[in-house]
């Protein structure tokens, strides 16, 4: 697999451009979703994003890596941030190396479960998100768009019955009624 190689210096990335673009590889390991986290807020304060923006992109980009790590048999994740030329439209993308076709989430995680939960965040969180074949690598790609304004977030779709109403941008799922015995 050819991976593209980045820049070979950042410099160019700080000056004003048509479009702003980073790329760049991670091993598909677990720790990669910390790499991812902290390149992405370097990267976005280089910028001078909206505090809110990064760290929504912030937290997009980690649930998109995990996700490639856990569910693909990616060996190394590119990722991809870009700002068009207006500011308007923040895209971020992670693709992997899996062989195994593209399938939809579930549609709800069981209640029970630890986990499940990460596209429900990237749906709440971007304006547009999706899938794809990669062009850049064997596998897929997914990726997520955020309007890049000061408190750019959306009002949590969910409140819990008898509850105060959530802070914006919070997404509260129901706790289950009932623990279920082993």
């Amino acid at each position: 697999m050819t991976w593209p190689q980045p820049p070979a210096s950042t410099e160019t990335l700080a000056t004003p451009a048509p479009c702003r673009e980073y790329w760049f590889a991670l091993p598909a390991t677990p720790a990669s979703a910390r790499a991812a986290r902290t390149t992405v807020r370097d990267r976005l304060g280089v910028w001078q994003m909206p505090e809110d923006t990064s760290d929504d992109a912030i937290l997009l980009v980690s649930e998109l890596a995990t996700n490639a790590v856990l569910h693909t048999d990616s060996e190394r994740l590119l990722c991809y941030l870009t700002l068009t030329v207006d500011g308007q439209c923040l895209r971020i993308e992670v693709h992997d190396g899996g062989r195994a076709p593209l399938r939809p989430p579930a549609p709800q995680p069981d209640p029970d479960q630890e986990g499940g939960r990460g596209l429900i965040l990237v749906r709440e969180l971007a304006e547009r998100w999706g899938t794809a074949r990669s062009t850049r690598a064997e596998g897929n790609v997914v990726w997520a768009e955020l309007t890049p304004t000061p408190n750019h977030r959306r009002p949590a779709p969910y409140a819990a019955p008898n509850s105060t109403a959530p802070q914006q941008g919070v997404l509260l799922l129901p706790r289950p009624t009932q623990r279920r015995q082993p």
